[in-house]
């Protein structure tokens, strides 16, 4: 307290480091501003994005918003927090690229007890390095301190994407049927999603088996720490460029829920897809949290992606095609299934063996 009494930041909260957290951040988030559309900078009262009527003459806003889930605790663990704002990115973008949406722009959330700007920094820059990946503008955010609220060295995340597709070109699902190919494309492992499980497998410190450091031979050399924090894939750019050149059905984001509650989102009634057990490569890091939990198979399909980030539904006289454009844009991917009638009462997801 201060000879003219309790101040703001005697309560917790201290401005003159805000200020300097906005410093601090500035070039980071000026990295993203360069995309078309963007008006102003940051700080005003609200981000201000413009349309392309020419490219959008019938223009569908596609939103989303989603977090990073307990993966945050490998960040806090470790003290490595330059990889989850990737993640934070990639949960959204991901997302409504499946409406068919090129990501426009993207705003955050931050909520931590105390402003610890060299973290803060370096979550920032993961934001800004996802959103440079995902073509779209980090236009605004918000980082609250909250005293009390948060334990010291912890914080949560939030983020908001929002994109645009023409509405001829807007992906319903409702075009994918019987017949139709399943193309796989490569996750880069867990992504975000899954962590509760796998930490309880994984790690020492949650009860599993493995410290931070440690190398597993499944795992290639690589620690249990990298491999765990390796960011999630962004799709924007490969799968924008296979929608101009191809006639795709549908498409799944492989999140929460894993094969078996993502690929039905793109399914029509009365539909399920066949997915071919061998067809894709899996990540060591599945086989080995199967094998330690041990964990059964049938949970494995319903909480992780297995290898598959994304599915996409096209016609089956394109499908090597359009496997073979993703290979040529940078991704791994393969043909892994078929969409078929569904079983009255059965599942919407078989994968056979």
């Amino acid at each position: 307290m201060t000879e003219k009494g309790l101040t703001y930041a005697d309560a917790g909260v201290n401005r003159e480091r805000h200020y300097e957290l906005v410093r601090r951040i500035a070039a980071h988030t000026a990295r993203t501003l360069r995309r078309p559309g963007t008006l102003g900078n940051i700080g005003a009262f609200g981000g201000l994005f413009q349309l392309d009527p020419a490219r959008y003459p019938e223009p569908v806003l596609v939103s989303g918003t989603d977090g990073v889930g307990t993966k945050l605790r490998l960040a806090f663990l470790s003290g490595r927090h330059d990889t989850v704002g990737i993640d934070l990115v990639a949960m959204s973008v991901n997302d409504i690229l499946c409406q068919g949406a090129e990501p426009l722009f993207f705003l955050d959330y931050i909520g931590i007890g105390q402003k610890d700007l060299a973290v803060l920094e370096q979550v920032v820059k993961g934001i800004a390095d996802g959103c440079l990946q995902a073509g779209c503008a980090l236009i605004g955010g918000e980082t609250a301190e909250l005293p009390g609220m948060y334990p010291p060295g912890e914080y949560d995340l939030a983020g908001f994407a929002v994109g645009i597709v023409n509405r001829d070109r807007l992906l319903t699902g409702e075009k994918v049927a019987p017949g139709d190919a399943l193309v796989g494309l490569a996750s880069s492992g867990l992504h975000a999603n899954g962590y509760s499980l796998a930490r309880r497998v994984l790690l020492k410190v949650d009860g599993g088996a493995f410290d931070l450091e440690d190398r597993p031979p499944e795992l290639g050399g690589r620690t249990v720490l990298e491999v765990m924090l390796t960011p999630t894939r962004i799709y924007v750019r490969t799968v924008l460029r296979l929608l101009a050149r191809f006639d795709v059905h549908g498409i799944a984001n492989i999140t929460g829920g894993g094969l078996h509650e993502n690929i039905p989102r793109m399914l029509p009634e009365g539909t399920a897809a066949v997915l071919r057990w061998g067809a894709w490569k899996e990540p060591p890091v599945f086989d080995l949290i199967r094998r330690l939990g041990p964990v059964a198979q049938a949970e494995m399909e319903a909480t992780f992606n297995l290898g598959l980030g994304m599915v996409l539904a096209v016609p089956a006289d394109q499908a090597e095609a359009v496997a073979a454009a993703a290979r040529e844009f940078g991704e791994e991917a393969w043909v892994v299934g078929e969409v078929a009638a569904a079983e009255p009462g059965g599942p919407r997801v078989v994968v056979r063996r």
